[in-house]
Protein backbone atom coordinates (compact mmCIF):
# COMPACT_ATOMS: atom_id res chain seq x y z
CA UNK A 1 0.00 0.00 0.00
CA UNK A 2 2.79 2.44 0.93
CA UNK A 3 4.63 1.65 -2.29
CA UNK A 4 1.46 2.20 -4.34
CA UNK A 5 0.88 5.57 -2.70
CA UNK A 6 4.44 6.64 -3.38
CA UNK A 7 4.06 5.54 -7.00
CA UNK A 8 0.77 7.43 -7.32
CA UNK A 9 2.38 10.59 -5.98
CA UNK A 10 5.07 10.23 -8.63
CA UNK A 11 2.36 9.59 -11.25
CA UNK A 12 0.51 12.74 -10.16
CA UNK A 13 3.69 14.79 -10.44
CA UNK A 14 4.48 13.33 -13.85
CA UNK A 15 0.89 13.87 -14.98
CA UNK A 16 1.04 17.56 -14.04
CA UNK A 17 4.26 17.93 -16.06
CA UNK A 18 2.74 16.08 -19.03
CA UNK A 19 -0.40 18.22 -18.92
CA UNK A 20 1.71 21.36 -18.87
CA UNK A 21 3.65 20.08 -21.90
CA UNK A 22 0.37 19.31 -23.69
CA UNK A 23 -0.81 22.87 -23.13
CA UNK A 24 2.45 24.17 -24.59
CA UNK A 25 2.17 21.87 -27.60
CA UNK A 26 -1.54 21.84 -28.36
CA UNK A 27 -3.08 24.80 -26.54
CA UNK A 28 -6.76 24.68 -25.62
CA UNK A 29 -9.08 22.02 -27.09
CA UNK A 30 -10.88 23.57 -30.08
CA UNK A 31 -14.23 21.96 -29.34
CA UNK A 32 -15.90 20.64 -26.24
CA UNK A 33 -13.52 22.36 -23.84
CA UNK A 34 -14.27 20.94 -20.36
CA UNK A 35 -14.21 24.43 -18.83
CA UNK A 36 -16.83 25.58 -21.35
CA UNK A 37 -18.94 22.52 -20.53
CA UNK A 38 -18.69 23.36 -16.83
CA UNK A 39 -19.57 26.99 -17.57
CA UNK A 40 -22.68 25.96 -19.49
CA UNK A 41 -23.81 23.73 -16.62
CA UNK A 42 -23.10 26.49 -14.08
CA UNK A 43 -25.07 29.01 -16.18
CA UNK A 44 -28.04 26.64 -16.32
CA UNK A 45 -27.98 26.25 -12.54
CA UNK A 46 -27.66 30.01 -12.11
CA UNK A 47 -30.88 30.53 -14.04
CA UNK A 48 -32.66 28.31 -11.53
CA UNK A 49 -31.05 29.64 -8.35
CA UNK A 50 -30.37 33.32 -8.98
CA UNK A 51 -31.67 35.85 -6.49
CA UNK A 52 -30.30 38.99 -4.88
CA UNK A 53 -29.17 36.84 -1.98
CA UNK A 54 -25.78 35.87 -0.59
CA UNK A 55 -27.33 32.69 0.78
CA UNK A 56 -28.49 31.63 -2.68
CA UNK A 57 -25.06 32.56 -4.05
CA UNK A 58 -23.33 30.46 -1.41
CA UNK A 59 -25.53 27.49 -2.30
CA UNK A 60 -24.71 28.01 -5.97
CA UNK A 61 -20.96 28.14 -5.31
CA UNK A 62 -21.07 25.08 -3.07
CA UNK A 63 -23.05 23.07 -5.61
CA UNK A 64 -20.89 23.92 -8.62
CA UNK A 65 -17.36 24.16 -7.19
CA UNK A 66 -18.14 21.43 -4.68
CA UNK A 67 -19.36 19.19 -7.48
CA UNK A 68 -16.15 19.72 -9.46
CA UNK A 69 -14.03 19.01 -6.39
CA UNK A 70 -16.07 15.87 -5.65
CA UNK A 71 -15.48 14.65 -9.20
CA UNK A 72 -11.75 15.10 -8.68
CA UNK A 73 -11.97 13.18 -5.42
CA UNK A 74 -13.77 10.30 -7.14
CA UNK A 75 -11.17 10.21 -9.93
CA UNK A 76 -8.34 10.25 -7.38
CA UNK A 77 -9.91 7.37 -5.44
CA UNK A 78 -10.50 5.36 -8.61
CA UNK A 79 -6.83 5.66 -9.64
CA UNK A 80 -5.26 5.26 -6.20
CA UNK A 81 -4.04 1.74 -6.98
CA UNK A 82 -3.42 2.41 -10.67
CA UNK A 83 -0.44 4.73 -11.30
CA UNK A 84 -0.87 4.60 -15.08
CA UNK A 85 -4.48 5.68 -14.72
CA UNK A 86 -3.49 8.40 -12.26
CA UNK A 87 -0.86 9.69 -14.67
CA UNK A 88 -3.23 9.77 -17.65
CA UNK A 89 -6.12 11.32 -15.72
CA UNK A 90 -3.91 13.98 -14.15
CA UNK A 91 -2.28 14.82 -17.49
CA UNK A 92 -5.60 15.30 -19.28
CA UNK A 93 -7.07 17.28 -16.39
CA UNK A 94 -4.02 19.53 -16.14
CA UNK A 95 -4.13 20.18 -19.88
CA UNK A 96 -7.83 21.05 -19.63
CA UNK A 97 -7.51 23.50 -16.76
CA UNK A 98 -4.37 25.35 -17.88
CA UNK A 99 -4.63 28.43 -20.09
CA UNK A 100 -1.00 29.43 -20.62
CA UNK A 101 -0.75 28.84 -24.35
CA UNK A 102 -4.06 30.51 -25.06
CA UNK A 103 -3.02 33.50 -22.97
CA UNK A 104 0.30 33.82 -24.79
CA UNK A 105 -1.40 33.52 -28.17
CA UNK A 106 -3.88 36.28 -27.33
CA UNK A 107 -1.07 38.55 -26.13
CA UNK A 108 0.87 37.95 -29.32
CA UNK A 109 -2.17 38.61 -31.50
CA UNK A 110 -2.93 41.83 -29.65
CA UNK A 111 0.66 43.00 -30.20
CA UNK A 112 0.39 42.13 -33.90
CA UNK A 113 -2.82 44.11 -34.33
CA UNK A 114 -1.39 47.13 -32.54
CA UNK A 115 1.81 47.03 -34.59
CA UNK A 116 -0.35 46.96 -37.74
CA UNK A 117 -2.31 50.00 -36.53
CA UNK A 118 -5.55 48.00 -36.52
CA UNK A 119 -7.25 49.68 -33.56
CA UNK A 120 -10.77 48.34 -34.34
CA UNK A 121 -9.37 44.82 -34.51
CA UNK A 122 -7.40 45.30 -31.29
CA UNK A 123 -10.46 46.68 -29.49
CA UNK A 124 -12.51 43.68 -30.60
CA UNK A 125 -9.72 41.31 -29.54
CA UNK A 126 -9.41 42.79 -26.05
CA UNK A 127 -12.54 40.91 -24.95
CA UNK A 128 -10.54 37.67 -25.29
CA UNK A 129 -8.28 38.89 -22.49
CA UNK A 130 -10.41 40.95 -20.11
CA UNK A 131 -13.82 42.52 -19.55
CA UNK A 132 -12.67 46.14 -19.88
CA UNK A 133 -14.71 48.45 -22.11
CA UNK A 134 -12.63 48.76 -25.31
CA UNK A 135 -14.55 51.61 -26.97
CA UNK A 136 -12.41 54.71 -27.23
CA UNK A 137 -9.18 53.07 -26.04
CA UNK A 138 -6.14 54.19 -27.99
CA UNK A 139 -3.09 52.05 -28.78
CA UNK A 140 -1.35 52.89 -25.49
CA UNK A 141 -4.43 52.06 -23.41
CA UNK A 142 -4.92 48.80 -25.29
CA UNK A 143 -1.29 47.80 -24.75
CA UNK A 144 -1.64 48.57 -21.04
CA UNK A 145 -4.88 46.60 -20.74
CA UNK A 146 -3.37 43.59 -22.49
CA UNK A 147 -0.19 43.71 -20.39
CA UNK A 148 -2.19 43.89 -17.16
CA UNK A 149 -4.37 41.01 -18.26
CA UNK A 150 -1.34 38.88 -19.19
CA UNK A 151 0.04 39.43 -15.70
CA UNK A 152 -3.18 38.73 -13.80
CA UNK A 153 -4.16 35.72 -15.88
CA UNK A 154 -0.71 34.19 -15.56
CA UNK A 155 -1.53 33.78 -11.90
CA UNK A 156 -5.17 32.76 -12.40
CA UNK A 157 -4.84 30.43 -15.40
CA UNK A 158 -1.35 28.98 -14.98
CA UNK A 159 0.24 29.36 -11.56
CA UNK A 160 -2.83 28.71 -9.40
CA UNK A 161 -3.89 25.48 -11.17
CA UNK A 162 -0.34 24.15 -10.96
CA UNK A 163 -0.09 25.09 -7.29
CA UNK A 164 -3.40 23.51 -6.30
CA UNK A 165 -2.68 20.47 -8.45
CA UNK A 166 0.56 20.04 -6.53
CA UNK A 167 -1.14 20.50 -3.17
CA UNK A 168 -4.30 18.44 -3.72
CA UNK A 169 -3.96 16.58 -7.02
CA UNK A 170 -7.09 16.03 -9.08
CA UNK A 171 -9.51 17.62 -6.57
CA UNK A 172 -7.25 20.68 -6.43
CA UNK A 173 -7.05 21.02 -10.20
CA UNK A 174 -10.80 20.73 -10.79
CA UNK A 175 -11.94 22.57 -7.67
CA UNK A 176 -9.70 25.58 -8.30
CA UNK A 177 -10.62 25.84 -11.97
CA UNK A 178 -14.30 25.70 -11.07
CA UNK A 179 -13.92 28.53 -8.55
CA UNK A 180 -11.99 30.68 -10.99
CA UNK A 181 -14.60 30.12 -13.69
CA UNK A 182 -17.40 31.04 -11.28
CA UNK A 183 -15.57 34.24 -10.34
CA UNK A 184 -15.40 35.22 -14.02
CA UNK A 185 -19.09 34.42 -14.48
CA UNK A 186 -20.72 35.91 -11.37
CA UNK A 187 -17.94 37.38 -9.22
CA UNK A 188 -17.88 40.91 -10.64
CA UNK A 189 -19.46 43.87 -8.85
CA UNK A 190 -22.43 44.46 -11.10
CA UNK A 191 -25.90 45.14 -9.69
CA UNK A 192 -26.99 41.63 -10.70
CA UNK A 193 -24.12 39.83 -8.99
CA UNK A 194 -23.19 42.06 -6.05
CA UNK A 195 -24.96 39.69 -3.64
CA UNK A 196 -25.36 36.45 -5.60
CA UNK A 197 -21.71 36.39 -6.70
CA UNK A 198 -20.23 37.38 -3.34
CA UNK A 199 -19.40 33.82 -2.23
CA UNK A 200 -17.78 32.92 -5.56
CA UNK A 201 -15.67 36.08 -5.56
CA UNK A 202 -14.50 35.65 -1.96
CA UNK A 203 -13.73 31.95 -2.43
CA UNK A 204 -11.67 32.77 -5.52
CA UNK A 205 -9.79 35.45 -3.57
CA UNK A 206 -8.90 32.93 -0.88
CA UNK A 207 -7.85 30.30 -3.39
CA UNK A 208 -5.49 32.78 -5.07
CA UNK A 209 -3.80 34.25 -2.00
CA UNK A 210 -0.76 31.99 -2.20
CA UNK A 211 -0.60 31.55 -6.02
CA UNK A 212 -0.67 35.30 -6.63
CA UNK A 213 2.30 35.86 -4.34
CA UNK A 214 4.09 32.90 -5.86
CA UNK A 215 3.49 34.51 -9.26
CA UNK A 216 4.90 37.82 -8.05
CA UNK A 217 7.95 36.14 -6.54
CA UNK A 218 8.56 34.23 -9.78
CA UNK A 219 8.34 37.50 -11.74
CA UNK A 220 11.00 38.98 -9.48
CA UNK A 221 13.29 35.98 -10.01
CA UNK A 222 12.73 35.89 -13.79
CA UNK A 223 13.07 39.64 -14.40
CA UNK A 224 16.66 39.41 -15.75
CA UNK A 225 15.46 37.01 -18.47
CA UNK A 226 13.27 39.79 -19.93
CA UNK A 227 15.93 42.49 -19.58
CA UNK A 228 14.53 43.61 -16.23
CA UNK A 229 15.85 44.00 -12.70
CA UNK A 230 14.75 41.85 -9.74
CA UNK A 231 15.20 44.80 -7.38
CA UNK A 232 12.85 46.97 -9.43
CA UNK A 233 10.26 44.21 -9.58
CA UNK A 234 10.42 43.59 -5.83
CA UNK A 235 10.27 47.31 -5.10
CA UNK A 236 7.17 47.81 -7.27
CA UNK A 237 5.49 44.78 -5.68
CA UNK A 238 6.09 45.99 -2.13
CA UNK A 239 5.27 49.64 -2.85
CA UNK A 240 2.33 49.44 -5.25
CA UNK A 241 0.38 46.19 -4.78
CA UNK A 242 -2.00 47.74 -2.23
CA UNK A 243 -3.14 50.32 -4.78
CA UNK A 244 -5.00 47.67 -6.76
CA UNK A 245 -8.57 46.89 -5.62
CA UNK A 246 -7.93 43.15 -5.87
CA UNK A 247 -6.10 41.54 -2.92
CA UNK A 248 -4.25 39.31 -5.38
CA UNK A 249 -3.99 40.92 -8.83
CA UNK A 250 -2.15 43.92 -7.40
CA UNK A 251 0.82 41.80 -6.34
CA UNK A 252 1.19 40.17 -9.74
CA UNK A 253 0.62 43.27 -11.85
CA UNK A 254 2.98 45.38 -9.75
CA UNK A 255 5.73 42.74 -9.89
CA UNK A 256 5.30 42.41 -13.67
CA UNK A 257 5.40 46.20 -14.06
CA UNK A 258 8.64 46.42 -12.10
CA UNK A 259 10.19 43.49 -13.97
CA UNK A 260 9.30 45.05 -17.33
CA UNK A 261 10.25 48.58 -16.27
CA UNK A 262 6.82 49.99 -17.20
CA UNK A 263 3.92 51.72 -15.46
CA UNK A 264 0.59 49.93 -15.26
CA UNK A 265 -2.62 50.93 -13.47
CA UNK A 266 -4.89 53.91 -14.04
CA UNK A 267 -8.56 54.48 -14.82
CA UNK A 268 -10.51 51.53 -16.24
CA UNK A 269 -14.16 51.13 -17.23
CA UNK A 270 -16.09 47.89 -16.84
CA UNK A 271 -19.64 47.91 -18.15
CA UNK A 272 -20.06 51.55 -17.19
CA UNK A 273 -18.42 51.10 -13.76
CA UNK A 274 -15.26 53.22 -13.50
CA UNK A 275 -12.35 51.98 -11.41
CA UNK A 276 -9.45 54.31 -10.61
CA UNK A 277 -6.29 52.44 -9.68
CA UNK A 278 -3.08 54.01 -8.59
CA UNK A 279 0.11 53.59 -10.60
CA UNK A 280 1.81 50.20 -10.56
CA UNK A 281 5.50 50.51 -11.40
CA UNK A 282 7.51 53.60 -12.20
CA UNK A 283 8.43 53.43 -15.90
CA UNK A 284 6.76 54.61 -19.10
CA UNK A 285 3.47 53.09 -20.29
CA UNK A 286 3.97 49.73 -22.04
CA UNK A 287 4.21 49.51 -25.80
CA UNK A 288 3.88 46.44 -28.03
CA UNK A 289 7.49 45.41 -27.39
CA UNK A 290 6.74 45.43 -23.67
CA UNK A 291 3.58 43.41 -24.28
CA UNK A 292 5.67 40.75 -26.02
CA UNK A 293 8.11 40.80 -23.10
CA UNK A 294 5.14 40.32 -20.76
CA UNK A 295 4.20 37.19 -22.73
CA UNK A 296 7.76 35.86 -22.33
CA UNK A 297 7.70 36.67 -18.63
CA UNK A 298 4.37 34.86 -18.34
CA UNK A 299 5.94 31.75 -19.88
CA UNK A 300 8.87 31.93 -17.47
CA UNK A 301 6.63 32.40 -14.44
CA UNK A 302 4.56 29.42 -15.57
CA UNK A 303 7.67 27.24 -15.86
CA UNK A 304 8.68 28.26 -12.33
CA UNK A 305 5.22 27.37 -11.05
CA UNK A 306 5.47 24.00 -12.82
CA UNK A 307 8.60 23.19 -10.82
CA UNK A 308 6.78 24.14 -7.62
CA UNK A 309 3.66 22.14 -8.49
CA UNK A 310 5.61 19.03 -9.48
CA UNK A 311 7.69 19.30 -6.32
CA UNK A 312 4.62 19.59 -4.12
CA UNK A 313 2.86 16.70 -5.85
CA UNK A 314 5.84 14.38 -5.57
CA UNK A 315 6.71 15.13 -1.94
CA UNK A 316 5.26 13.38 1.07
CA UNK A 317 3.02 15.75 3.07
CA UNK A 318 4.47 16.48 6.54
CA UNK A 319 1.29 15.37 8.31
CA UNK A 320 1.76 11.88 6.90
CA UNK A 321 5.24 11.75 8.40
CA UNK A 322 3.76 12.60 11.79
CA UNK A 323 0.92 10.11 11.41
CA UNK A 324 3.39 7.30 10.75
CA UNK A 325 5.54 8.30 13.74
CA UNK A 326 8.54 9.15 11.53
CA UNK A 327 10.55 12.35 11.56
Amino acid sequence: MVSARLTCRAATAAGIAAGYAADLRFGDPRRGHPVAVFGAAAAALERRLWARSRRRGLLYTAATAGGATALGTVLAAATREHPAGRFATTAVTTWAVLGGSGLAAEGGEMARLLDAGDLPGARARLSHLCGRDPAGLDAAALARAATESIAENTSDAVVAPLFWGGVAGLPGLLGYRALNTLDAMVGHRSPRYAEFGWASARADDLANLVPARLSAAAAVLCAPLVAGAPAASLRAWRRDAHRHPSPNAGSVEAAFAGALGVRLGGVNSYGGRVEDRGPLGAGPPPDTADLRRAVRLSRLVGATALAVGVGLAGSRPPWRHRASGRT
